[in-house]
C-alpha cells in the first residue's frame, strides 16, 4: 500500500462519516494561512477524539499541545453544558491563532487557552486546585513526554483516559538506539506507562492522510503509584 492509497481511503471515510464542517475547516485554513505547519490531527483522528470523550463522559478535559486548535475543536464539542476544557500552547503565535479558531466554532466560553511552556502551566494548574480532569489529550513535543505523563496522572483520577498521540514515529519507536529524542521520549513513556500498576493501555499502529503512526490510550485505573 502506498501514502496515495492510505489517503484515499480516509478520504473516503471522512466523506461518508465526518463531512464538511465550516469551522474546523476554517480552522485548519486559518492556521495555514498564519503559518503553522500541517500536523493537526486528521478529521477521522479528531473525530475519534470527540467520541471518546463522550463515550469517557468527560467533563473536564486537558489537552497538552494546542497548535491552531482543531483538536481542541474536536474535544471541546464533546463536552456537555457546564463542560470545561484547559489546552496548553507554548507558542503565543499559535495561541493567537487558535483562540481565533476556538472563537469562530462557538467554543471561547468552553475552552481556556494557556500560554507558555506546558511543563511550567502544569504545575500552575495542579496549584490552582485544576483537577481532576476526565481525559488528557497529549500532543506536544514528545522528548518531555515523560513529564507530561507525571502531571497527567497527577491531575487526574481512577477512570481518567489519558490519550497520546504521535507515538509510532514511523516504527522508529522500536529501535532503541535511536539518537532520535523524540523517539526516546516516547520510548520513556511508554515504559514508564507499562511500569504503572495504576495504569491500564494500549497502543495502535494507525495509517492514513497523516501517513504512518499510531496513539496509546491509558486508563487510570486504582492502585499506589510507583516512584518516578
Amino acid at each position: 500500500m502506498t501514502q496515495a492509497q492510505w489517503t484515499a481511503v480516509d478520504n473516503y471515510f471522512n466523506g461518508l462519516l465526518v463531512g464538511p464542517d465550516a469551522a474546523l475547516d476554517a480552522a485548519v485554513g486559518a492556521s495555514g494561512a498564519a503559518g503553522l505547519p500541517a500536523i493537526q490531527v486528521a478529521p477521522n483522528q479528531g473525530k475519534l477524539l470527540n467520541l471518546l470523550a463522550r463515550l469517557q463522559g468527560a467533563r473536564t478535559i486537558l489537552e497538552i499541545g494546542t497548535l491552531g486548535g482543531y483538536s481542541t475543536i474536536w474535544l471541546a464539542r464533546a463536552l456537555p453544558a457546564g463542560g470545561r476544557l484547559v489546552t496548553l500552547e507554548a507558542d503565543p503565535a499559535y495561541a493567537e491563532v487558535a483562540r481565533a479558531n476556538i472563537a469562530r466554532a462557538g467554543l471561547a466560553e468552553v475552552v481556556e487557552v494557556r500560554v507558555g511552556p506546558a511543563l511550567e502551566t502544569l504545575p500552575a494548574l495542579a496549584a490552582e486546585g485544576y483537577g481532576p480532569f476526565d481525559v488528557v489529550f497529549i500532543d506536544a513535543d514528545k522528548p518531555s513526554n515523560p513529564d507530561y505523563l507525571a502531571w497527567s496522572v497527577e491531575l487526574t483520577r481512577p477512570g481518567s483516559l489519558i490519550i497520546a498521540d504521535n507515538v509510532v514515529r514511523d516504527g522508529d519507536v522500536v529501535d532503541a538506539d535511536s539518537t532520535d529524542p523524540k523517539v526516546q521520549g516516547v520510548r520513556r513513556f511508554t515504559e514508564l506507562v507499562a511500569a504503572d500498576p495504576t495504569l491500564s493501555a494500549t497502543a495502535l499502529q494507525t495509517v492514513g492522510d497523516k501517513g504512518y503512526d499510531g496513539l496509546m490510550a491509558v486508563l487510570v485505573t486504582e492502585g499506589e503509584r510507583p516512584e518516578r
